[in-house]
């Protein structure tokens, strides 16, 4: 360790002698370094913990020395015969009073062998520790051969830098802890609560988290869009070598989940090659391939959930870690087949899902597992009507609002516009005419009425929309469409 002033004044060849009382400060303080400085004022100039050797007495001795202490300075020394015999009984008592040790250095012992000893002692205490650091690395990366690496790795982390570490997987939730009861339940929420907005960003970062068990740095493990976990690493005290370590080990542990990347590759081909036996009808088939590796298949009726967005295969790691649900990658789209038995728990696990990944989806009506191209038909037409307020659309909402309800997308609403353009440029008031009379059955008197004009204007009017649109509104088709139209345009 580096140098520290008890072992400063325990050097014979040095002959310094303490001269503020024994309990003075900290005379077991490490000490970073040595300068010596005649200046009014050298705070400016030192870093605390360091030590101060003067030969001048200062001027205003009660305000020097209470700078000094105030700027944590581990020590002061006193160099006699060079300005004057012995050291100030002033700057004794003054030291005292704020606490920094003082001893004087005799005049055949130059500041520089001071200086020198602790630069020879800070040398060495770097060797050690960079030796330190290479043995652990050496000692980590061994235990990167054994079986379960990963569990291998963070155990022997835990034990060269002696703190706990743990690992958070994708979803914030505690996967294993070295060693393993280092951490009390309030320790592992806290740690979980600070991991999930990095989770939450999908983007390489590093945070902090404060437990009874002290304060742990926190680091994302994989690649930014699809993260594979959060380390986290007990940092009380931890000097550069250790950190050299730690920043190691998020390597290896960011290479040992990376290595699982082959093994649910094919777990997503095989679930994508489930789903397409699936659409073609071929149930039993999908049944029998998925049972041994992805569990047995939702019994009909099921709904299926078609999700997209920028962060599928984000969503899709998430579910292999946390839910028995059927999922499957299908293009940029990601397809879950959830069990029927009422749509409330259904949309609402989509919906959780939508709002962790940022997605956007829809939920088909229940059907049988030989239904499923009908129902792909079913969620993709809820899911063109999702939106940031409404993220998970159900097809069951869809057609409950009947026919109708589907003119209202953009592209209707310009054909509409387009088409009633002629009777805006004519009269603004005539499509809200129209409205009513359409609203009232196309009777002349009760839309009249409605409208409060004769029924022989309202006749004029229909009239001269005809003449304008170039149609016969006699006829029910060309009243439906006019309908669609002005519904659709708002």
């Amino acid at each position: 360790m580096p140098a520290t002033l008890a072992q400063l004044l325990a050097r014979p060849e040095l002959k310094l002698r303490l001269l503020t009382p024994a309990g003075t400060g900290d005379l077991e303080r490490p000490i970073p370094w040595a300068h010596s400085s005649e200046l009014p004022d050298p705070t400016p100039f030192l870093s605390a913990g360091q030590l101060l050797l003067i030969t001048g007495t200062p001027d205003d001795i009660e305000a020097y020395v209470s700078r000094l202490a105030a700027h944590g300075i581990a020590g002061l020394g006193y160099g006699t015969e060079v300005v004057r015999s012995g050291t100030p009984e002033a700057l004794v008592e003054a030291c005292t009073r704020h606490g920094l040790p003082l001893f004087e250095v005799p005049y055949r012992t130059p500041f520089i062998a001071i200086a020198r000893f602790i630069a020879e002692r800070v040398a060495a205490d770097t060797y050690a520790r960079n030796t330190w650091a290479l043995r652990a690395s050496r000692a980590i990366s061994l235990a990167a051969l054994r079986p379960d690496p990963l569990a291998s790795v963070l155990g022997e982390l835990a034990r060269q830098i002696e703190r706990p570490v743990a690992l958070l997987r994708a979803d914030g939730t505690i996967d294993r802890v070295a060693p393993d009861d280092a951490l009390a339940a309030g320790d592992r929420a806290a740690l979980a609560a600070a991991a999930e907005p990095l989770l939450r960003s999908r983007r390489r970062a590093a945070g902090t988290a404060s437990t009874s068990a002290g304060a742990f740095s926190l680091q994302t493990l994989g690649a930014a869009g699809r993260l594979r976990g959060v380390l986290a690493v007990g940092a009380e005290g931890l000097d550069q070598a250790a950190q050299q370590v730690v920043t190691g080990v998020v390597a290896l542990a960011g290479l040992a989940l990376e290595q699982g990347r082959a093994t649910d590759a094919a777990r997503g081909r095989l679930r994508t090659g489930v789903w397409r036996a699936l659409l073609t009808g071929d149930a039993e088939l999908a049944a029998d391939v998925a049972e041994p590796v992805l569990g047995a298949l939702p019994e009909s009726p099921v709904r299926v959930a078609l999700l997209t967005g920028p962060s599928t295969a984000a969503a899709a790691d998430w579910l292999e870690a946390n839910s028995d649900v059927f999922f499957a990658r299908d293009g940029q789209e990601l397809v879950l087949v959830l069990s029927a038995e009422g749509s409330a728990p259904a949309q609402a696990a989509v919906e959780e899902l939508t709002e962790r990944f940022e997605l956007r989806g829809g939920l088909s009506a229940p059907t049988s597992l030989s239904g499923l191209r009908s129902a792909v038909s079913q969620a993709e037409t809820a899911r063109r009507r999702a939106s940031p307020e409404a993220a998970v659309v159900a097809f069951d909402d869809v057609a409950g609002a009947g026919m109708l309800a589907l003119l209202e997308t953009p592209d209707a609403r310009a054909v509409a516009r387009a088409s009633l353009a002629p009777l805006e440029a004519a009269d603004p008031s005539l499509p809200a005419t129209l409205r009513i009379w359409l609203d009232s059955d196309g009777v002349y008197d009760v839309a009249a009425r409605r409208l409060g004009v004769h029924r022989h204007t309202l006749r004029a009017r229909v009239a001269e929309a005809e003449r304008l649109l170039g149609r016969d509104l006699s006829g029910f088709a060309a009243r439906a469409d006019l309908y669609a139209a002005l519904r659709a345009a708002g």
